[in-house]
C-alpha cells in the first residue's frame, strides 16, 4: 500500500505570485485549465495501490479549498484530505508533525511532492526503480539535468553513475557541483521519519542550551534539503531517479504560462478532450494547443493560440487575438483587442481595440537543459520586463496599451502604461 503527500505551503509563500495569489491559494491557480495541484493528484491517482493523498500546508481551510478537495475526491475515487500546520514547518517538519496520519494503515512507502512544480510526474517509474534496488535505502529523489549556470539555483545531486546512489547533496551551492538538480518529488520509506526525528532532537537540545533562548527557528521547522539529504547521502541511504521528461518550477506568474504550455502539449497523450479544435462553420480559429472551458462564449472571428487557456464564463468578442495567455473566470475581451503573454484576472475587462502585452520569460530555446529563470521583480532600478498581469476586476478602456506591467485588483485605468506596477 502507498500514500502520497503534497506540500502546498501557505499564504506567506508565493509572494512572487501576487497579485494572483490574493484571490486564490496558489496551488488552486488554474494551469492549463485545471488547478495547479490537480496535475499532481491525477498522477498520484494513477499509481496502483495508492490509498490516500494528503495535502499539508498552513492555509486556513476555506470554502474554495474544501470544494476542490470534495470534487477531486469524487473525480479520482481516492481519499484526499488536507492537514493544516500550526506554523510553516518546512519540507521535513510538516511530514514529521503529521507522521502518524501518514503512517496509519502501514504504507510500505509514500511519495512527497512540492505543489509548485510542473512535470509529467513519472511516479510509477520511480516506484519500479525503488522495487529494483537491492539493500536498504530511505528515499529516491527525482532529478533532471540543468545547465551549469542555472544548477546553482537548485539542490544539486552528485551521483554514482553506475548505481544512481546519491554521493553528495548541496542545496543552492555557491560554485558548480553537479548538473543534476532536485525536482522536489520524492519516494520515501517510513525509515525517513527516524532520520527527521534525530534532527528534531538535535534542534531541541541546541535550543535548550541557548541561555537565554535566542531567535533560533522552532525545533519543528526542518528542511529536507538542508537538514536531511546531506546526511542521508553520507549514510548511503539516498538514490536519484533521473527523468528526461519536462519539468519546471512555478514560482512566478510568468512561469505559470510556461507550465501551461507544457501541460497543454502533454494533453495530446493524456487528455485530448481538453484541447480545442477548429470547427468547420462556427467557433474561433485555433492555432496550436488551446484549452477552452465549455461555459466560455467566444466569437467565431476570434483567433486563439498557441498556448492559451480560457476559464469559466469568459466572453471574447469579434476579431480578438489571444496568444500565450491565461484568461481567468468571468473576464471579458471586447471586439478587436489583442492580448499577448499575459494573465487576465477574474472578472476583468479589456476594451475594444486595446492591446495588453508582456515579455515572455521562457527558458533559452537553444539550450535543451535550460530552466526558467526566477527573475527578480526589479533590475537596474526598474521593473524587469515580464508578462503582464491584470489582477481581478481590472478595467482596461478602449484603445489603450498596457505593456510589461502588473495591475493590482479593482483598478479602472484611464490611459496607457508601460513597465509599471499600478497600485
Amino acid at each position: 500500500m502507498l500514500k502520497a503527500v503534497i506540500l502546498i505551503g501557505g499564504p506567506q509563500k508565493g509572494t512572487r505570485f501576487r497579485p494572483l495569489s490574493f484571490e486564490v491559494p496558489k496551488p488552486l491557480f488554474p494551469v492549463a485549465g485545471v488547478p495547479m495541484v490537480q496535475h499532481h493528484i491525477e498522477a498520484c491517482a494513477k499509481v496502483p495501490d495508492m490509498k490516500e493523498i494528503i495535502l499539508i500546508g498552513f492555509y486556513q481551510p476555506n470554502e474554495e479549498l474544501n470544494r476542490f478537495l470534495a470534487s477531486a475526491q469524487q473525480e479520482f475515487k481516492i481519499s484526499i484530505r488536507y492537514l493544516q500546520e500550526f506554523a510553516a514547518l518546512g519540507t521535513g517538519g510538516g511530514i514529521y508533525h503529521f507522521r502518524d496520519q501518514i503512517l496509519s494503515g502501514g504504507p510500505s512507502a509514500f511519495f512527497l511532492m512540492n505543489a509548485d512544480v510542473c512535470s509529467e510526474f513519472p511516479l510509477q517509474d520511480m516506484l519500479r526503480f525503488h522495487q529494483q534496488l537491492q539493500g536498504s535505502h530511505c528515499g529516491i529523489i527525482l532529478g533532471t539535468a540543468a545547465n551549469r549556470k542555472q544548477s546553482l539555483n537548485y539542490g544539486c545531486i552528485v551521483e554514482n553513475q553506475k548505481t544512481n546512489e546519491v554521493l553528495h547533496f548541496v542545496e543552492k551551492p555557491s560554485t558548480f557541483v553537479s548538473d543534476i538538480i532536485n525536482c522536489g518529488v520524492y519516494l520515501f520509506t517510513p525509515e525517513i521519519f527516524g532520520h527527521i526525528g534525530t534532527v528534531f532532537q538535535r534542534n531541541q537540545e541546541e535550543r535548550l542550551q541557548d541561555d537565554p533562548p535566542c531567535g533560533r527557528l522552532m525545533p519543528e521547522a526542518i528542511r529536507l534539503e538542508k537538514d536531511i539529504f546531506t546526511e542521508l547521502a553520507a549514510q548511503k541511504q539516498l538514490y536519484v531517479y533521473k527523468t528526461q521528461h519536462f519539468w519546471s518550477q512555478i514560482k512566478s506568474a510568468g512561469s505559470a504560462i510556461y507550465a501551461s504550455r507544457l501541460y497543454l502539449n502533454r494533453y495530446h497523450q493524456t487528455h485530448p478532450e481538453r484541447l480545442a479544435t477548429n470547427q468547420e462553420e462556427e467557433g474561433p480559429k485555433i492555432i496550436g494547443d488551446v484549452y477552452i472551458h465549455p461555459t466560455a462564449n467566444i466569437d467565431s472571428t476570434a483567433v486563439l493560440g498557441p498556448n492559451v487557456s480560457i476559464g469559466t464564463g469568459v466572453t471574447i468578442g469579434a476579431g480578438v487575438r489571444v496568444r500565450e495567455c491565461i484568461v481567468l473566470h468571468g473576464a471579458t475581451l471586447q471586439d478587436h483587442c489583442c492580448v499577448l503573454n499575459s494573465i487576465v484576472g477574474w472578472e476583468s475587462t479589456i476594451g475594444k481595440w486595446a492591446r495588453v502585452e508582456g515579455t515572455p520569460s521562457d527558458p533559452n530555446p537553444n539550450d535543451p537543459y535550460a530552466k526558467i529563470d526566477s527573475e527578480t521583480l526589479f533590475r537596474d532600478g526598474g521593473l524587469t520586463p515580464s508578462i503582464t498581469i491584470l489582477g481581478c476586476n481590472v478595467n482596461i478602456p478602449s484603445e489603450v496599451i498596457i505593456r510589461n506591467s502588473i495591475v493590482l485588483p479593482h483598478k479602472d485605468l484611464n490611459r496607457s502604461f508601460k513597465n509599471q506596477i499600478i497600485l
